[in-house]
């Protein structure tokens, strides 16, 4: 397959299904036995803060391979302002076209989309030797601060990419992520019942 021969488009109300079982297979087990990324995604869409105009799916042939979304959040600046920023995510491609450009030319496209609809800076957590290559750095460089960490815990997951030059400038303060993204077990497992059973495995480098 060749990543050039997809197209990327906005989720329609008949692939959300498909894109919930797409984003299950990409994180089950990855992060913790078993995952809730698919019910977050469920829970996001109903949310006020949810971006229908940045909600995208990644076709090919027919077949959707991939997915990423945001959310409308804020930076609570030391200044008192609230400064309107976006969260990403989740943002997945399906495990057997992992590492082979697809993810970026997904998150490159999402990010062109959103700063043509002027918003300012994107913010969320991931790993930097992947979201670095599309311009992501260190939020703590931006004077971000993630809530409720401990000052001297470490940030190196907290990621920033300004979409509009200097957006952040002169900014410092901390970064709140939507409630949506706050699901409970009992929920997750609920609503996973009506998926396919997979087995939960405990696997090194899990974080939860």
């Amino acid at each position: 397959m060749n990543k050039n021969d997809c197209i990327i488009r906005l989720e329609k109300e008949k692939d959300r299904r498909a894109v919930e079982s797409l984003v299950r297979e990409a994180f089950w087990n990855v992060y913790r036995p078993g995952c809730s990324e698919h019910y977050v995604l469920h829970v996001l869409r109903s949310d006020p803060a949810f971006v229908r105009e940045l909600d995208f799916v990644m076709e090919q042939d027919g077949r959707i391979i991939g997915q990423n979304m945001f959310m409308r959040t804020v930076i609570n600046a030391d200044d008192g302002r609230d400064i309107p920023v976006l969260t990403m995510g989740p943002i997945c491609i399906t495990p057997e076209l992992k590492r082979r450009g697809y993810g970026k030319r997904l998150l490159d496209y999402s990010l062109e989309k959103a700063a043509g609809l002027g918003y300012g800076a994107v913010l969320f957590e991931g790993n930097i030797g992947f979201y670095g290559k599309s311009g992501f750095d260190y939020a703590e460089g931006f004077g971000i601060r993630y809530h409720d960490l401990p000052e001297d815990a470490d940030a190196s997951f907290f990621l920033c990419k300004e979409l509009v030059s200097g957006y952040l400038g002169g900014v410092t303060g901390v970064y709140q992520t939507p409630q949506g993204y706050y699901v409970s077990d009992a929920d997750v497992e609920e609503f996973d019942k009506s998926f396919p059973p997979k087995e939960k495995l405990r696997l090194p480098g899990q974080i939860f």
